[in-house]
């Protein structure tokens, strides 16, 4: 298995729960190995996914779905 990460900007200001919610969330979804938010830098989101299973812009689809403002960094 190839693992990739990518970086997501996550415009709102979201608290613990909500950050916690989201990562669970991203869980979900097949291909995703390991979503977290970057502690001090509560707006970057790093997903650990598996690239023969999903894409960064399917990875931002289900942010933007959830009802966030979101971008990819660095893509």
């Amino acid at each position: 298995m190839n693992i990739s990460d990518v970086m997501i900007h996550v415009s709102e200001n979201l608290d613990s729960e909500a950050r916690s919610a989201l990562e669970a969330q991203m869980r979900d979804l097949d291909g995703v190995i390991a979503p977290r938010f970057n502690s001090g830098k509560d707006h970057l989101l790093v997903v650990a996914f598996d690239p023969d299973k999903s894409r960064p812009i399917e990875l931002l689809g289900a942010i933007q779905a959830a009802g966030y403002s979101a971008q990819l960094i660095g893509a």
